[in-house]
């Protein structure tokens, strides 16, 4: 193969000499002989597709989803929740115990406690009114443990019984814009008396999380220890309410004290906040109506693909029909086009197409959100959709399909050999300073998107097709 390289690099370089020294019409016959020439041909074959209902994806983002809505176009409901833990540096500390105003009999309390949810966008009407329930966790979602989109903590017994337990109504319209922050948020005040797990009862959560720091400052120096002795995480469950669904960026915990400056003259209100963050584990459970998903994977005219969780779409290449008579021949390029089905509903709130798309190998399908890789252009594949084609294009799987035929031949294939999945994910991308883009994280999305390609058994539209040209050195 090597050999061939060179042969045809060579062949380019003296073209491009030779262009500049000869006419056009010495070329041919002055530069190649019947044995250096490539042959290039082109062919094209029908691939068939069908929906997957998946029950559940990892979830491994870094937003929550919060709220209940019903898709336009499909009538199926999906609800959202989410379970977020607060992170603490190892430089985490309070101010000095003779600084701080709000006291009584010598210890610290809290004037005043809030969680706030803080939100980066929304789906739906803002006039809905939607209610939340908050719950506090017994015991942490361990890190390093894998949990999927079905994880219920209530039900796996995570939810602390007779633990600190809220309820706020909201609209969309009505929430809350610091003068800090341009998000608005969700708060949900946390000013009643708190009975911690040893039966001691606090002012408020707030006079909890700080007496237990000047107890023993050692249970805020690692995030294991502050989650394990002290604060293991709160859930978000969506209890009321239709027609709303909110992504929160982080939540936020805030202690507001008062505190003495000037040897004691002046007083003033003081803040300590916790915030959820990237470095800590949080998890968004999603609850799908499996029912209407159901008819939908079973319509055979076309296929879906459905977010949070939902339906796929299953691609079966056919292997075994581009390799035939050309098993000497390189598979230099393999495309795929979805072509996308324009929604008939006519609704302000129909679901956006999802962005971006996975091409990966059905076999590998679990691992690859479980070993956290990134599409490698060989086994997996990203597309991204085009607007004005109304399409999403992988433009080379040539070497999906050599790995598949590889398989096969060598007597390693699983009945899903030849077959790959297309499934809609999330990227992560840094920009280097050359204006590049790299991608360095791949999760399922888990924001509402829908949206129906032209495929299935009983297509009623032209087949899919896959065009793969060939190369051979005569």
């Amino acid at each position: 193969m090597k050999t061939k390289l060179i042969a045809l690099l060579s062949f380019v370089s003296m073209l491009v000499f030779t262009a500049c020294e000869e006419t056009t019409d010495m070329i041919g016959s002055s530069l190649t002989t019947a044995a250096d020439r490539l042959d290039v041909r082109t062919d094209t074959f029908n691939v068939y597709s069908r929906t997957l209902m998946v029950d559940s994806v990892l979830s491994r983002n870094y937003h929550g989803y919060l709220g209940q809505v019903k898709d336009p176009e499909t009538g199926s409901y999906i609800s959202s929740h989410f379970m977020a833990q607060l992170h603490v540096l190892g430089t985490f500390a309070f101010v000095g115990i003779d600084s701080i105003a709000s006291k009584q009999d010598g210890k610290v309390f809290a004037d005043s406690c809030d969680i706030r949810l803080y939100r980066s966008s929304y789906y739906g009407d803002t006039l809905t009114q939607m209610k939340l329930t908050m719950y506090e966790m017994d015991n942490p979602l361990e890190e390093g443990s894998l949990y999927y989109s079905n994880y219920d903590p209530e039900k796996k017994g995570y939810i602390r019984t007779n633990g600190l337990k809220q309820s706020r109504t909201y609209t969309q319209s009505d929430l809350t814009t610091s003068s800090t922050s341009t998000n608005p948020y969700i708060r949900i005040k946390l000013n009643d008396p708190y009975t911690d797990k040893d039966g001691k009862v606090y002012k408020n959560y707030g006079t909890y999380i700080m007496q237990k720091y000047f107890e023993n400052p050692k249970n805020f120096s690692t995030q294991y220890l502050f989650s394990h002795n002290i604060c293991p995480g709160f859930y978000f469950k969506s209890t009321s309410g239709l027609g709303s669904m909110s992504e929160i960026s982080h939540v936020q915990l805030g202690i507001h004290y008062r505190m003495t400056i000037d040897g004691g003259d002046s007083i003033f209100t003081a803040s300590t906040i916790l915030t959820s963050t990237e470095e800590v584990l949080q998890t968004t459970t999603v609850e799908n109506d499996k029912q209407t998903l159901g008819k939908l994977a079973a319509d055979n005219t076309c296929t879906y693909l459905k977010t949070p969780s939902g339906l796929f779409t299953e691609v079966t290449l056919p292997v075994d029909e581009i390799m035939d008579g050309h098993l000497n021949d390189s598979v230099n390029t393999a495309k795929l086009i979805l072509t996308r089905i324009n929604s008939n509903v006519n609704s302000d709130y129909n679901f956006d197409s999802p962005t971006d798309l996975l091409l990966v190998q059905k076999d590998s399908l679990i691992s690859f959100f479980e070993q956290s890789r990134l599409a490698n252009n060989k086994n997996t594949y990203l597309a991204t959709y085009n607007s004005v084609l109304n399409n999403y294009e992988f433009s080379n799987i040539s070497g999906l399909v050599k790995i598949m035929y590889n398989l096969k031949k060598n007597g390693l294939a699983s009945k899903d050999w030849n077959k790959a999945v297309i499934v809609p994910v999330t990227l992560t991308e840094v920009t280097q300073s050359s204006g590049t883009s790299t991608v360095t994280r791949i999760v399922h999305n888990m924001e509402l998107t829908s949206t129906k390609l032209i495929g299935g058994s009983e297509n009623p539209n032209d087949p899919i097709k896959i065009s793969v040209i060939y190369g051979k050195f005569d």
